[in-house]
């Protein structure tokens, strides 16, 4: 029996299922209908009601961030916390190629541009050695301590890193090089809640960090995210995220621009059930992963793990083909028969929007693009609304 041909039957005896089976479905198998039901019948089902007040106070909680700030998605959240880490207009921003789009598209909102700096194989995350090359060939210290592009001058005032999959990033060598160079760190934790770099979770390492809730990530509130920052940045997050409106009890007073994304209530219920499950979805999908890893261990797939000294959420399992050829076998005997597999994202530096940007040599990049392929992640006990 060929590796793809295991693969497969591994993944039907899994899920218990003949049917399609997708990439990573959500479960709702706790409090979610009574709670989204609970927000309809006390008719706040938009921004304002006591399941956004709960769901941040326990995402604070959970992640150990000092405060927490709802948006009706992940993009939002990374657009607002850029924008509060002082991201303007002309500024460039490093961060990584293999991504998803959002992450860019985050910071193209405030008016920046990327520059592309290779990942780690192993995390599949931003390389703070990488960085440290491009900033000693391509970067200066002004006298006001700001980092700037040594050709264009153009300020380069963030650095914003991506835990791929789950995975956290090198966090300790991304935040030496960035306290070396003046940069201030936004993570892009979207795929990453309850995931621990060194104990402490990934997303409160940086000044402001979002996560993404969306439906295929490991809860869901349908569509939604949240900033991860201190007291200060999260009271300025709320303002401009809540149309920059100020509290009256009936004038409509707005002192600047602001932006309506603030996530319903009606979501936030749907969160709330959802994280009282989280930690058992960890569990689960960390023996999915412990079985992938023993199925794979002596073929020619490499299966991805976590970094050292890290706790990954396993929100997608992935596995490394030894070429694209091979890559593209696997995807195609997966999906005939089935079961949802798909390639990692393409490489931003790849698409039209970012094809300009600034940008190191990739190597690490391009090696996983064309080699990276994404398994079955799903909780095996669905239950939909």
């Amino acid at each position: 029996m060929t590796t793809h041909q295991k693969l497969i039957e591994f993944v039907r005896d899994y899920y218990q299922s003949t049917a399609f089976i997708p990439l990573h479905a959500p479960v709702f198998n706790g409090q979610e209908r009574d709670y989204v039901l609970e927000s309809i019948d006390s008719t706040f089902v938009s921004s304002v009601g006591a399941f956004v007040d709960r769901f941040e106070q326990e995402v604070a909680s959970y992640t150990g961030s000092p405060k927490t700030v709802a948006t009706v998605n992940g993009t939002a959240a990374l657009h607002i916390a850029l924008k509060l880490a002082g991201v303007e207009s002309g500024d460039l921003v490093i961060t990584q190629p293999l991504t998803f789009v959002a992450t860019c598209n985050a910071l193209a909102y405030c008016g920046a541009d990327p520059i592309f700096v290779d990942v780690n194989r192993h995390t599949l995350g931003l390389s703070p050695q990488a960085m440290q090359v491009w900033l000693e060939k391509y970067a200066f210290i002004d006298d006001q301590c700001i980092c700037r592009h040594r050709d264009s001058h153009r300020a380069i005032r963030v650095c914003l890193p991506m835990h791929t999959f789950g995975h956290p990033a090198d966090l300790d060598g991304i935040m030496q090089v960035c306290e070396k160079w003046s940069l201030t760190v936004v993570e892009d934790a979207a795929e990453s809640l309850g995931s621990l770099y060194k104990g402490k979770h990934t997303g409160t390492f940086g000044l402001l960090g979002a996560l993404s809730f969306n439906g295929n990530k490991i809860i869901t509130t349908g569509g939604g995210g949240m900033i991860l920052t201190h007291e200060a940045l999260a009271k300025r997050a709320k303002h401009i995220t809540t149309t920059a409106k100020q509290p009256h009890p009936y004038e409509f007073v707005h002192d600047e621009l602001g932006y309506n994304y603030r996530l319903p209530n009606l979501n936030a219920a749907l969160g709330c059930a959802q994280l009282e499950q989280l930690e058992a979805f960890i569990a689960e999908k960390r023996v999915l992963s412990q079985a992938y890893a023993e199925l794979l261990a002596n073929s020619s797939l490499q299966y991805v793990v976590e970094p050292e000294h890290c706790r990954s959420n396993y929100w997608l399992n992935a596995v490394i083909c030894e070429n694209q050829q091979q890559r593209d076998a696997l995807l195609k005997a997966t999906n005939d028969a089935g079961i949802m597999t798909r390639p990692i994202w393409q490489l931003m530096n790849h698409l039209p929007m970012y094809r300009h940007a600034l940008k190191g040599d990739i190597p690490n990049a391009e090696w996983l693009a064309q080699r990276v392929v994404n398994l079955p992640s799903s909780i095996k006990s669905q239950q939909h609304l």
